[in-house]
């Protein structure tokens, strides 16, 4: 029962602070998932929460999603998640930089890794910093954009915050910025699902999740569905600068993470 707790609290509080931010959720739940389960079935529970969040966000905030934006962003970021996916198979073999041991801390630092972190701490200056924060991207710009988000979503999984740093900053309502986000991430939620779904269908693969664990993943995805209903009550009272120095500070805390190895 305390797991459940732990895990439903967690799944509660991270979907309804990311429904603003556009990402976060599967970088902040995931550990919670590791302290009961296998690393490996962590990361499996973690994204069947995830796609299932993203149904829920469209169905509350979809309406609200520019779709011109959709259109010239999320469609390139989908095509080149592949080739990031591609991308991922080439390097994996490339060796660790390096690894260390701080106490029960430890972290393993690799080139994917601290390239992810540098490019996440560049854009979160953009959102915490005066001077950088009233900086908008002209729309020409959302092609590049969305390749590049949805190649590091296929290279290393954390496309949404790329996607939400360039978003932020193309000039649109908080109410269009989140239903925007909410639809673009569950395209390649989809994308990412189908594609798990071929190779399962071409190894023989069963679910990675057992039957002891349902218990746990289905908790979440329902404390997610309730983060989100009650982030959406409180939308129309949110402005884009605080969406930007909630977005900022995630940005900041995830590079952290990532570039210091601990994910």
């Amino acid at each position: 029962m305390t797991s459940i707790i732990i895990v439903a609290v967690a799944s509660f509080l991270t979907a309804g602070l990311t429904l603003f931010s556009g990402f976060g959720l599967g970088t902040l739940l995931m550990p919670v998932f590791a302290l009961f389960f296998p690393v490996e079935i962590a990361v499996a529970a973690t994204a069947i929460v995830h796609g299932a969040n993203n149904i829920f966000k469209i169905a509350v905030v979809g309406k609200f999603a520019d779709w011109s934006l959709v259109t010239r962003f999320g469609i390139p970021a989908i095509f080149s998640a592949f080739a990031g996916a591609w991308a991922l198979g080439y390097v994996a073999h490339f060796e660790e930089l390096f690894s260390y041991s701080l106490g029960s801390i430890s972290g393993t630092v690799t080139p994917v890794k601290l390239t992810m972190g540098i490019l996440m701490f560049f854009f979160a200056l953009f959102e915490l910093l005066p001077r950088l924060r009233d900086f908008k991207f002209n729309r020409k710009y959302l092609l590049p954009g969305g390749l590049l988000s949805g190649f590091f979503g296929g290279f290393s999984g954390h496309q949404g915050a790329l996607r939400s740093a360039f978003l932020v900053k193309v000039g649109v309502s908080t109410e269009a910025f989140v239903g925007t986000n909410a639809v673009i991430g569950f395209m390649v939620d989809m994308a990412r699902i189908a594609t798990y779904t071929l190779v399962f269908l071409m190894t023989g693969t069963g679910s990675p999740v057992g039957a002891e664990q349902w218990p746990l993943v289905l908790a979440a995805v329902a404390a997610a569905f309730f983060g989100v209903m009650i982030g959406k009550r409180f939308l129309h009272k949110v402005t884009m600068k605080s969406v930007q120095a909630l977005a900022g500070t995630l940005l900041l805390i995830i590079a952290v993470i990532l570039g210091a190895g601990l994910v």
